[in-house]
């Protein structure tokens, strides 16, 4: 199965790898803004499979997931060394990826990503709150439209970048395929499973995130001791919509991290 992607500008690869669901527009609709004045990188954003335009095929665990991702590192990077960014789920593969290829990953971004506890149930998450709104914008939601249900911010730039970023991958995901893929979301080779990471990494938490929280991220610390672990306010599960000065101010410093180290 070859994992269909977008693929911007030239230098280091940078693999970027979204959540549960949407598609790749959910990681190049915030990181290209970021990117846009730093040259020399070059962007991979995958549309995993059963989401966007990669179809699940017969896959039918993380495991098969994470076989396709190796395979797509394999064809697009090779062994050249490359950065590495996750979003939720995606940030659980990238830990997986982190495990098996340590000396091969740069860096390390993981934003609002999925900690030890995979049951959403028992995840130790804070109840949905608004903190940020503006007049006329949820009355604007079309039918079906489901924005409010973990949106911290709702404004209408925040609506404007769900709209773009988030829905259409929403829309195009094989929720049959993905249904049954979660029944077999645990990857077989553990993150955090091997030795600590030692290169500079940035994990990044919203306080009001009602689906992955920031409080099952604080054992990954250890792990990570080369990271800055930020937990920013008026923020939830969308954080790279809520807060872009801050998410982008994070990710550029810690890209001017990565990159002091590699040389």
């Amino acid at each position: 199965m070859a994992l269909h992607y977008v693929s911007h500008g030239e230098g280091v690869p940078v693999l970027a790898l979204h959540g549960w669901t949407p598609d790749h527009r959910l990681m190049s609709g915030c990181l290209e803004p970021v990117f846009a004045d730093l040259p020399g990188y070059r962007r991979l954003y995958p549309d995993l499979p059963g989401m966007g335009q990669t179809p699940a095929g017969s896959i039918d665990s993380s495991d098969g997931i994470m076989a396709e991702v190796r395979a797509f590192i394999d064809e697009q990077i090779g062994d050249e060394p490359f950065v590495l960014i996750g979003e939720s789920y995606g940030g659980y593969l990238a830990r997986g990826l982190v495990a098996e290829r340590p000396e091969q990953i740069l860096g390390l971004s993981l934003i609002c990503p999925v900690g030890t506890i995979l049951d959403n149930a028992q995840r130790n998450v804070p109840e949905h709150v608004v903190l940020r709104s503006e007049p006329g914008v949820v009355e604007s939601l079309a039918e079906g439209e489901d924005f409010t249900d973990i949106a911290v911010v709702q404004t209408a730039a925040a609506l404007k970048a769900y709209r773009s970023d988030v829905a259409p991958g929403l829309d195009a995901a094989d929720l049959e395929a993905l249904e049954r893929i979660r029944k077999n979301w645990t990857l077989s080779i553990a993150p955090e499973s091997g030795p600590a990471y030692q290169r500079p990494s940035l994990i990044v938490c919203g306080r009001q995130d009602s689906v992955t929280g920031f409080e099952d991220q604080y054992v990954l610390l250890p792990h990570y001791p080369r990271a800055t672990f930020a937990v920013l306010d008026v923020a939830g599960h969308n954080l790279q919509l809520e807060q872009p000065g801050l998410f982008a101010t994070l990710t550029r410093e810690w890209l001017q991290r990565v990159s002091e180290e590699a040389g």
